[in-house]
């Protein structure tokens, strides 16, 4: 019995419809898509300005024709009850609604028609089947955040069996823990995992220090499948090398779809099928492939909502080899609140600090876990997880690297502590600016 797509039409999306609407337009010529998105695009523009008030006031300057008319929506633009920003004929009971992790700082609820929430999954199992994934027979191991009140606990237990799958906490990572999920491993025919980057390497480094290959005691894996947060080369290396499967790293937004996925040629291959994706400089202008910009997405689905230009928050690369039937994420920078300012004025993406540190902390696998925080312009702390205290002398090189590749005059300081701060959904914020 197909449960999965039984769950989602119980609730109101045709997923049969919106996956024949999908193979339809991958199945396009190139001249044909090109026509498809471009129609998409005034269409969902045209929607709006008929249909939602919040729109028309955003987009009192827009020509139809003129794609670089249409004003940039932001986050903090979305922060005002959800009912104000509906279109006509939509309300909180007929729409699937949903709010975002805040991991950006701007948190917000946000809404999806029916149907474009069967098109955002649609899209997932498309990507998933790249990789033999049917979300209908396949048994997930999942690595996720689960509310701890009963009435959202029970729920998500629901949803978890309706969708074959069973969830692995994120909040507690520790090696009992991690023995009873091999343990589970081993009586359970899972055939992927999928969840939050950070628990997913604590796991593999735990099969490390056991001298354990899953796929020995759980032989019919595929392949691991890790979203929400940074995936770095030497993590993906020592997951296969452990899990003995291929890890696959996809980026998406709740807000939108699933945004990137890479593809069995090791690319990461963005969805122009139900989105259509920018790279903007400061002042909203489209930026050559190959340079690095504002991530700005259209939802080219959504009707119930306005996401028409919406800045994500997020910084990256398209790819020189991209084209409008295959762009290609080059490179997800990171996100624009995570942009360290130096005392020279300097700029660096957090994730700098955290590269620079990673290839110092973790060399003896002493260290499972950290996060940096700037405090003040030329003052870090870092925080971590460790089996015993770091040396001063690790202290200093780790503080030298830091020099030697940012500036002079860094200050900074360490915490041990017995565990790091999670968001509410277990995903774990790598960089944290407090400027």
């Amino acid at each position: 019995m197909r449960l999965f797509d039984f769950s989602l039409k119980v609730n109101g999306f045709k997923i049969d419809e919106a996956k024949a609407a999908l193979s339809k337009i991958q199945a396009k010529n190139d001249s044909d898509f090109q026509a498809y998105v471009e129609e998409q695009k005034k269409s969902i523009i045209s929607y709006h300005l008929e249909h939602n008030s919040f729109y028309k006031t955003l987009g009192t300057s827009i020509k139809i024709n003129d794609w670089n008319s249409v004003p940039i929506i932001t986050k903090r633009n979305l922060q005002q009850p959800i009912e104000q920003r509906l279109s006509d004929g939509f309300t909180t009971k007929n729409v699937y609604l949903n709010k975002t992790s805040g991991s950006s700082g701007d948190p917000f609820i946000f809404a999806k028609d029916k149907w474009c929430h069967a098109m955002t999954w649609a899209e997932i199992m498309s990507r998933f089947a790249w990789y033999g994934i049917d979300f209908n027979s396949s048994r997930q191991a999942r690595f996720y955040g689960i509310p701890l009140d009963k009435k959202g606990y029970y729920k998500e237990r629901l949803k978890d069996w309706f969708s074959n799958r069973f969830r692995f906490s994120v909040f507690d990572l520790s090696d009992a823990t991690f023995e009873t999920a091999l343990t589970k491993f081993k009586t359970d025919k899972f055939d992927f995992i999928n969840g939050y980057t950070s628990p997913i390497v604590q796991f593999a480094k735990y099969l490390k220090q056991k001298d354990v290959i899953l796929t020995s005691v759980c032989p019919t894996l595929k392949v691991c499948i890790v979203t929400s947060e940074m995936l770095f080369d030497d993590d993906k290396t020592l997951m296969e090398t452990q899990f003995g499967v291929p890890v696959v790293n996809e980026y998406g937004a709740s807000e939108l779809d699933l945004i990137a996925f890479q593809n069995t040629n090791d690319e990461w291959q963005v969805n122009n099928e139900t989105l259509y994706v920018e790279i903007l400089d400061v002042n909203g202008n489209v930026l050559p492939l190959g340079k690095e910009g504002r991530i700005v997405i259209t939802s080219l689905y959504n009707k119930a909502h306005p996401l028409i230009r919406y800045d994500v928050g997020d910084i990256g690369i398209l790819s020189e080899k991209s084209t409008l039937r295959k762009p290609i994420l080059k490179k997800l920078v990171g996100r624009t609140n995570d942009i360290a300012i130096l005392p020279s004025g300097k700029k660096a993406a957090g994730l700098t600090f955290y590269y620079i540190t990673k290839s110092v902390i973790e060399n003896d696998g002493n260290v499972s876990e950290f996060v940096i925080e700037q405090l003040a312009l030329d003052s870090f702390m870092i925080q971590f997880v460790s089996r015993t205290e770091l040396s001063n002398v690790q202290k200093e090189i780790i503080t030298a690297e830091m020099e030697r590749y940012l500036e002079p005059g860094i200050k900074v300081n360490f915490e041990r502590v017995p565990q790091l701060k999670r968001t509410k959904a277990g995903k774990l914020k790598q960089f944290i600016s407090k400027l």
